[in-house]
Protein backbone atom coordinates (compact mmCIF):
# COMPACT_ATOMS: atom_id res chain seq x y z
CA UNK A 1 0.00 0.00 0.00
CA UNK A 2 1.69 3.26 -1.11
CA UNK A 3 1.45 5.68 1.73
CA UNK A 4 2.78 9.33 1.79
CA UNK A 5 3.42 10.93 5.01
CA UNK A 6 4.46 15.35 5.51
CA UNK A 7 6.67 17.12 7.79
CA UNK A 8 8.75 20.30 8.11
CA UNK A 9 5.42 22.67 8.78
CA UNK A 10 5.26 24.97 11.38
CA UNK A 11 4.70 28.57 12.30
CA UNK A 12 6.46 31.48 10.55
CA UNK A 13 6.39 35.14 10.07
CA UNK A 14 6.12 37.03 6.69
CA UNK A 15 8.91 36.63 4.48
CA UNK A 16 10.41 33.60 6.19
CA UNK A 17 11.13 30.41 5.19
CA UNK A 18 9.85 26.64 5.38
CA UNK A 19 11.02 23.39 3.81
CA UNK A 20 8.45 20.67 4.11
CA UNK A 21 9.41 16.90 3.55
CA UNK A 22 7.29 14.20 1.67
CA UNK A 23 8.23 10.42 2.59
CA UNK A 24 6.41 7.54 0.58
CA UNK A 25 6.46 3.69 1.24
CA UNK A 26 4.63 0.72 0.28
CA UNK A 27 6.03 0.94 -3.29
CA UNK A 28 5.69 -1.74 -5.51
CA UNK A 29 9.42 -2.90 -6.71
CA UNK A 30 7.57 -3.01 -10.41
CA UNK A 31 6.82 0.64 -9.76
CA UNK A 32 8.97 2.44 -7.62
CA UNK A 33 9.10 6.30 -6.38
CA UNK A 34 10.66 7.53 -9.38
CA UNK A 35 7.48 6.80 -11.48
CA UNK A 36 4.83 8.69 -9.76
CA UNK A 37 4.15 12.37 -10.32
CA UNK A 38 3.77 14.00 -7.06
CA UNK A 39 3.33 17.81 -6.04
CA UNK A 40 1.64 19.62 -3.48
CA UNK A 41 -1.82 20.51 -2.11
CA UNK A 42 -2.59 23.86 -0.24
CA UNK A 43 -5.71 24.29 1.41
CA UNK A 44 -6.53 27.70 3.43
CA UNK A 45 -8.83 27.94 6.07
CA UNK A 46 -12.31 27.80 4.92
CA UNK A 47 -11.10 27.65 0.77
CA UNK A 48 -10.77 24.61 -1.52
CA UNK A 49 -7.62 22.26 -2.12
CA UNK A 50 -5.21 23.99 -5.05
CA UNK A 51 -2.32 22.53 -6.53
CA UNK A 52 0.92 24.88 -6.10
CA UNK A 53 3.38 22.59 -7.61
CA UNK A 54 4.26 19.11 -9.34
CA UNK A 55 7.05 17.36 -10.76
CA UNK A 56 6.72 14.00 -12.99
CA UNK A 57 8.16 11.09 -12.71
CA UNK A 58 12.10 10.58 -13.28
CA UNK A 59 13.46 11.80 -16.49
CA UNK A 60 10.08 13.48 -17.61
CA UNK A 61 11.20 16.61 -16.02
CA UNK A 62 7.98 18.36 -15.76
CA UNK A 63 7.42 20.85 -13.31
CA UNK A 64 4.67 23.24 -12.55
CA UNK A 65 3.96 26.21 -9.90
CA UNK A 66 0.80 28.14 -9.30
CA UNK A 67 1.51 31.82 -10.53
CA UNK A 68 0.98 32.39 -6.57
CA UNK A 69 4.22 30.59 -6.09
CA UNK A 70 6.53 30.89 -8.95
CA UNK A 71 9.54 32.52 -7.54
CA UNK A 72 9.05 31.97 -3.94
CA UNK A 73 8.22 27.95 -4.09
CA UNK A 74 10.78 25.40 -5.46
CA UNK A 75 9.44 21.46 -5.87
CA UNK A 76 12.00 19.08 -5.70
CA UNK A 77 12.53 15.36 -5.52
CA UNK A 78 15.03 12.52 -3.97
CA UNK A 79 13.70 9.34 -5.87
CA UNK A 80 16.67 7.03 -4.32
CA UNK A 81 15.22 8.05 -0.86
CA UNK A 82 11.49 8.44 -1.82
CA UNK A 83 11.29 11.72 -0.91
CA UNK A 84 9.62 14.88 -1.99
CA UNK A 85 10.41 18.33 -1.15
CA UNK A 86 9.01 21.64 -1.13
CA UNK A 87 11.38 24.73 -0.01
CA UNK A 88 9.08 27.75 0.31
CA UNK A 89 10.32 31.12 0.43
CA UNK A 90 9.20 34.60 1.37
CA UNK A 91 6.02 33.30 2.88
CA UNK A 92 2.60 35.23 2.89
CA UNK A 93 -0.15 35.18 5.33
CA UNK A 94 -2.25 33.50 2.20
CA UNK A 95 0.24 30.95 2.72
CA UNK A 96 -1.10 29.59 6.20
CA UNK A 97 -2.58 26.52 5.91
CA UNK A 98 -2.55 22.44 5.43
CA UNK A 99 -0.22 21.62 2.98
CA UNK A 100 -0.23 17.80 1.81
CA UNK A 101 1.86 15.63 -0.93
CA UNK A 102 0.35 13.63 -3.13
CA UNK A 103 1.72 10.91 -6.03
CA UNK A 104 0.14 9.80 -8.60
CA UNK A 105 1.18 6.84 -11.43
CA UNK A 106 -0.84 8.29 -14.49
CA UNK A 107 -0.49 11.39 -15.60
CA UNK A 108 2.79 13.94 -16.08
CA UNK A 109 2.91 17.07 -14.05
CA UNK A 110 0.83 19.75 -15.52
CA UNK A 111 -1.56 22.78 -14.61
CA UNK A 112 -4.70 20.17 -14.96
CA UNK A 113 -2.90 17.40 -12.82
CA UNK A 114 -3.85 16.43 -9.51
CA UNK A 115 -2.91 13.96 -7.36
CA UNK A 116 -6.42 12.28 -6.50
CA UNK A 117 -5.28 8.27 -5.67
CA UNK A 118 -2.53 8.28 -2.97
CA UNK A 119 -2.37 11.55 -0.53
CA UNK A 120 -0.76 12.26 3.15
CA UNK A 121 -2.99 13.38 5.93
CA UNK A 122 -0.80 17.32 5.51
CA UNK A 123 1.62 19.42 7.94
CA UNK A 124 -0.37 22.89 9.07
CA UNK A 125 1.78 25.92 8.37
CA UNK A 126 0.62 29.56 9.82
CA UNK A 127 2.30 32.41 8.78
CA UNK A 128 1.69 35.55 10.32
CA UNK A 129 2.56 39.43 9.81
Amino acid sequence: QVQVEESGGGSVQAGESLKLTCSGSGFLDKQPFRDYSMGWVHQAPGEDQKLVACISWFGRGDLWYAESVKGRFTISRDDPNNMLFLEMTNLRNEGTGMYSCGVDVYGQCSSSWFPYYYRGHGTQVTVSS
